[in-house]
């Protein structure tokens, strides 16, 4: 009897060892379900179930067990009943994970949006185009490299290509339409990118200044500047790393103030000497850009006004921290046809319907490869400058989303090609063939 109960007395020891040294993970873990859930649900109108089965059935995320409560518009996940974490949506600022109960209740400021403009046709505003053929387009060709990537194992959700400003393409999976907000993942840098080229083009800011960061003063970290953030060339130490507990995901699921993470960073490296890829930075970015303003309101509002409607991406919502800096890593949602603008922003070098937005120059300045990274990073953008896609022009360049979220851009071709998904795909082959068909 007495080697059972210490058999159960070890049993028991080594069940809370586990408990309390997944812990950490479980909370991480937890939190990625009930953020994923409650915005699938909320911002993008999905049903729990379909959430559960498709967004949120890998290993190890579906684990957790998911509730939302329609009417509050809330999601709770649970692992094994030992961790739970919540989330709630925000008017205008979609969905946060709470870290107190007092984050349920406590006030916010919401983004102010420009009206959509539905009568005028596609791109410039959302209107249906006017039916066009191209003599020079193969369709065929074009529709079976669009078809492949609807192959099971791809795991593709839609997919727009636009030539010329004519939709030539259009194609989604089973629940989804040209009205579904997708989720764009780190595409999200290169809006925020653009928010700078914005601000740069109306003398706002100079990006070759030195980043404004105080804590900085005192030591080397004071000459780096924003170029150095914006092409992730800081030397600034950052983890980012997604299959265990990391900076990037300590950052996203336990973090207050998303901005502060890397600040408070050292150098492990030399400012424009060593490339970096991190999301700290680029919420560090969106803090640089809300001390720009004088008012949290103005900040929330020049993403929209200035840009984001300006060019009738109105579907599109960025999601914020509970500081309410919004989260320029990882969390934007618009239709594809709305993140089709956007490549259609930088085909047309920064110029909207007559009116220039950015100027060619910040074009020049985001395909620029950064130091260090091979020629495949520029500004917030990825790019194909050191011919890593063999078949495709080496001047296209893309926003680059998890899970295989693309806009490329093809000056070249005139072209602009999205596409949302679950997985990776052989882009080189897709992008080979779709421009083999303009003939």
């Amino acid at each position: 009897m007495k080697t059972f109960k210490r058999f159960l007395l070890l049993l028991l020891i080594l069940l809370i060892s586990a408990v309390i040294y997944n812990y950490p993970k479980l909370n991480i873990l937890a939190g990625y379900s009930a953020k994923s859930t409650a915005s699938s649900v909320f911002v993008a109108d999905r049903t729990l179930a379909f959430t559960d089965t498709t967004d949120n059935n890998f290993s190890p995320v579906n684990l957790a067990s998911d509730e939302v409560d329609l009417e509050e518009k809330t999601a709770i996940s649970s692992v094994f009943n030992l961790l739970t974490r919540k989330a709630i949506i925000r008017k205008g600022l979609g969905s946060v994970l709470t870290l107190t109960e007092e984050d349920e209740t406590a006030s916010y400021l919401s983004p102010k949006r420009l009206k959509a403009d539905n009568s005028t046709p596609f791109p410039y505003g959302n209107s249906p185009q006017k039916d066009t053929v191209f003599s020079n387009v193969n369709y065929q060709k074009l529709n079976v490299s669009i078809d492949s990537l609807f192959k099971k194992r791809n795991k593709t959700r839609a997919v727009v290509v636009i030539y010329k400003d004519q939709i030539i393409s259009e194609k989604y999976a089973e629940g989804f339409n040209k009205d579904s907000r997708i989720l764009g993942w780190s595409m999200t840098k290169s809006i925020l990118s653009t928010v700078f080229g914005v601000m740069q083009h109306q003398g706002k800011l100079n990006v070759n200044d030195k980043a404004p960061i105080k804590s900085w003063q005192n030591d080397n970290r004071k000459n780096i500047t924003i170029n150095n953030l914006l092409q992730m060339n800081s030397g600034l130490e950052w983890d980012e790393n997604y299959d265990e507990i990391s900076d990037a995901t300590k950052m996203l699921f336990l973090e207050r103030d998303m901005t502060k993470m890397q600040e408070n960073k050292p150098l492990v490296g030399k400012p424009n000497e060593t490339f970096n890829y991190s999301s700290g930075t680029t919420n560090l970015l969106s803090g640089i850009l809300r001390s720009q303003f004088k008012t949290h309101q103005e900040y929330l509002d020049f993403w929209y006004t200035n840009f984001i409607d300006k060019i009738g991406m109105n579907s599109m919502i960025l999601e914020a921290d509970l500081s309410g800096n919004y989260v320029g890593s990882s969390y934007s949602w618009a239709t594809t046809r709305d993140w089709a603008k956007f490549g259609l922003l930088y085909l047309k070098n920064g110029n909207w319907n007559g009116k220039q937005l950015f100027t060619k120059s910040w074009v020049d300045y985001i395909t620029t490869p950064t130091n260090t990274s091979k020629g495949i990073y520029g500004a917030q953008f990825w790019l194909n400058a050191s011919g890593g896609f063999k078949e495709v022009p080496k001047n296209m360049y893309y926003a680059d989303g998890y899970q295989g979220q693309r806009v490329y851009v093809l000056p070249d071709q005139d072209m602009v090609i999205v596409r949302f998904g679950l997985t990776n795909f052989d882009e080189n082959e897709f992008l080979k063939g779709v421009i083999s068909s303009i003939e």
